[in-house]
């Protein structure tokens, strides 16, 4: 089962422009990078759903995520 920690601070991937030149928020945005620790992958997308279901084919021990609003 994949833990969820909540953060207070992410890297944006997807920039205030990407809303306009995308009107149907598909977009999505990933850094994949090698770490001492193994795999890390950094996810933004304008519609979570998206991330969410990709972040869960790969079977994370934990998850960062921010509450957004």
């Amino acid at each position: 089962m994949t833990a969820r920690r909540f953060v207070a601070d992410l890297p944006d991937l997807i920039q205030p422009e990407d809303y306009a030149a995308d009107p149907r928020g598909r977009r999505l945005r990933l850094r994949i990078r090698a770490s001492a620790d193994g795999v890390e992958v950094l996810g933004d997308a304008m519609q979570v759903q998206e991330l969410e279901r990709l972040l869960a084919e790969l079977s994370p021990e934990e998850i960062e995520q921010m509450l957004c609003g």
